[in-house]
């Protein structure tokens, strides 16, 4: 029998197979880690995102200026007539007679005047993106874990929206409640402020008011300021003359009929897309849109307000609950704010698609607080960009399609309702799910 030659033992000194192979790859793994590091640290940046913000919003207003009335109407052509006759000696809107915002939407409409009547629309892109800036300022100096990927995600959020997100009034309403919700568990008189002056623009940041005074602690704080900041606007306009008119705009909102890009009104554009007799498009001349017509719809327009009133006071009612659960600012706020602002863009009659600049507000704060303890905001942030996308696709660049209930561009509203529902669902879901944090206590 042969004897078996011993192996012989391994120097210490002298890599084995295996360690050469891991000697091998630590240099790779060490220069992608050093590459990783490298990008995440340029996307972190000041200066680069800087940058960013300067492109987007450069590509934005370019988008505007080229497209003319289709994209920048409202500006160039509603805002700067009604603000062309008071300053002329005319009435002024909110003040003489009621109008269809609340009065201090008629501040940046009027600061726009600045550059004259040829250059009005330039000064409105200029005045939003300053405010832009303002609001992404406020964003990166908060310096949270989550704010680079919010504000990256922002842009993102911008450039799939399209030009509509600078060219109208809600684009003001988005960078002055973006800087009131970053700023609510850390200085909530001032949050509440912004958001009262920014509901005192266009009305829905007002629904934020009430997830602060739901979310945050020092809730006397919220309430205080909101009701100094609204009894300041509304004295200022009664001295001006305006009377009832200063509430003229809830008139004015209630005898609207079914917008056409509303979520509302996709089962009559499939009639009207099929060729049902009495189904179709107008133009409303009184409120300056278009409206569905068809079997059904008055009392569809009617029923949305309270369908509203309902889902925003169920919302409402899940953060009740959370709260006296013990859940704190930090997990609430996120969801708490996506759940009422996209109840207010499914359920609303008019359904402008600037209503969807208004998912960046929440979106945003929840993507910041994410990283600090907050729910994963993964799943809304991919939603909104799409159905940002599908927003764009619509208005401006296919909406003549849509006014003709074409089949395709009908689809895609139609599957822009359905994720803006799904965003709905699962804002709602995880508000459910949502437990408390004894560890993580804040304002």
């Amino acid at each position: 029998m042969p004897t078996p030659v011993p192996r012989p033992s391994a120097d210490p000194g002298t890599p084995v197979a295996s360690d050469l192979r891991a000697s091998g790859s630590r240099p790779v793994a060490d220069g992608r880690a050093a590459v990783v590091d490298r990008v995440r640290s340029l996307a972190a940046s000041p200066v680069v995102l800087g940058i960013a913000f300067v492109l987007v919003h450069a590509w934005l207003v370019r988008l505007n200026l080229v497209g003319g009335n289709r994209t920048l109407g409202d500006v160039d052509v509603v805002y700067r007539t009604w603000m062309q006759q008071g300053v002329g000696g005319g009435d002024w809107v909110g003040v003489d007679r009621p109008w269809v915002y609340p009065v201090l939407a008629a501040v940046p409409m009027l600061v726009a005047r600045l550059g004259g009547d040829a250059g009005y629309g330039a000064v409105w892109l200029v005045l939003v993106s300053l405010l832009d800036a303002g609001a992404f300022a406020v964003l990166l100096a908060r310096r949270r874990p989550g704010s680079t990927v919010a504000a990256w995600w922002w842009l993102a959020f911008l450039v799939a929206l399209g030009p509509i997100a600078l060219g109208r009034i809600d684009a003001v309403t988005v960078a002055v409640a973006l800087v009131g919700l970053l700023l609510v568990s850390t200085r909530p008189s001032l949050a509440s402020a912004l958001l009262t002056i920014a509901a005192w623009v266009k009305v829905w940041p007002a629904a934020l008011v009430v997830v602060a005074v739901l979310a945050v602690r020092r809730r006397a704080e919220v309430v205080v300021a909101a009701a100094v900041t609204s009894a300041v606007v509304v004295s200022v306009s009664l001295v001006l003359g305006s009377g009832w008119n200063v509430v003229g705009f809830v008139g004015q909102q209630a005898g609207r009929g079914l917008q056409v890009e509303s979520p509302a009104a996709v089962l009559w554009l499939w009639r009207a897309a099929a060729g049902v007799p009495g189904t179709f498009v107008y133009y409303d001349r009184q409120i300056l849109t278009y409206q569905i017509a068809g079997d059904g719809v008055g009392f569809a327009a009617k029923a949305m307000s309270v369908v509203m009133a309902a889902v925003v006071l169920g919302v409402v009612l899940l953060g009740l609950r959370a709260v006296r659960r013990g859940v704190t600012a930090t997990r609430l706020l996120g969801p708490l704010s996506l759940a009422v602002v996209v109840a207010l863009v499914v359920t609303n009659k008019v359904g402008s698609p600037q209503f969807v600049a208004w998912l960046a507000v929440p979106v945003v704060v929840g993507l910041v607080l994410a990283r600090s303890g907050g729910p994963r905001f993964v799943v809304p942030a991919v939603l909104a960009v799409v159905v940002a996308g599908l927003t764009q696709v619509v208005y401006p660049f296919a909406y003549d399609a849509l006014l003709a209930a074409r089949p395709d561009l009908v689809t895609v509203v139609t599957v822009r309702a359905v994720l803006e529902l799904a965003l709905l669902a699962w804002a709602v879901v995880t508000l459910w799910r949502v437990r408390p944090d004894d560890a993580r206590m804040d304002a």
